[in-house]
């Protein structure tokens, strides 16, 4: 795990002083996050804090007013989501949003549409089947008739068939049984530990935390917390606000 301000290569994405507005109403004020390679980072809070617009945000779907947002020392922010996605982003949305009438295999293929080297795909494809066993049993089943948690396997499965230097996680745990929650979580660390960065979007505090490096607070678009995982565990106002303690 690297410090938030590691000198040596700087970070993997870097917000800084990010502003957006939905209209004229602002959602994110004056946000400032780093997360470093082969970090997993978690952002917490509550609803309408602006978790999911930082994502958003990031992936070009809305501009920001005012800041910059720098992937691998380069701007990102102006850039088209294609564009960016390109560069070595990928998500797992809110609400999983597989292609239901797709079967699970074309989901997969779905995940590496802008990628052209066929055995690098095939090794991801293996990689993605080797962590999601029940997928393999699943891959001409429509990807609507699976269950929610095989879901967002599927969807996890799909981000990662892009080969992302940075994997963007909205809410992984939501709507699933809390069986379900620990063992997605348990594929999350698991992708973490095989290379790929991670931030992660949660409501669920304590599951995050107990998995990620670090942690950044939102509150109505404003970074109040910011510290390591084992940090935020132990601090009051978490306790209070987001842990259950």
């Amino acid at each position: 795990m690297r410090p938030d301000d590691s000198p040596s290569t700087g970070p993997l994405l870097k917000l800084s002083h990010v502003d957006t507005y939905y209209g004229p109403i602002q959602i994110l004020k004056d946000v400032n996050v780093k997360i470093h390679e082969g970090e997993m980072v978690c952002l917490l809070g509550g609803n309408a804090s602006g978790k999911s617009t930082t994502l958003k945000t990031i992936l070009g779907l809305v501009k920001p007013a005012r800041g910059t947002i720098e992937f691998r020392g380069e701007r990102i922010d102006g850039l088209p989501t294609g564009h960016i996605v390109t560069r070595g982003l990928a998500i797992v949305p809110e609400n999983r949003r597989i292609f239901p009438e797709m079967t699970v295999l074309e989901n997969l293929e779905m995940g590496a549409y802008l990628r052209h080297d066929k055995e690098g795909i095939q090794e991801d494809m293996e990689r993605a089947l080797a962590l999601f066993p029940h997928l393999r049993e699943r891959l001409s089943q429509l990807g609507g008739t699976l269950s929610g948690g095989e879901q967002q396997m599927l969807a996890i499965a799909r981000a990662l068939m892009s080969r992302p230097q940075l994997l963007l996680m909205d809410e992984p745990s939501m709507g699933l049984a809390p069986i379900l929650v620990e063992r997605i979580f348990e594929l999350i660390q698991e992708i973490n530990r095989q290379g790929t960065s991670i931030f992660m979007v949660e409501q669920n505090a304590n599951m995050a935390l107990s998995i990620a490096d670090r942690g950044y607070v939102l509150q109505t678009g404003r970074i109040v917390l910011a510290d390591t995982a084992q940090n935020l565990l132990q601090n009051e106002m978490m306790k209070k606000a987001y842990l259950g303690t």
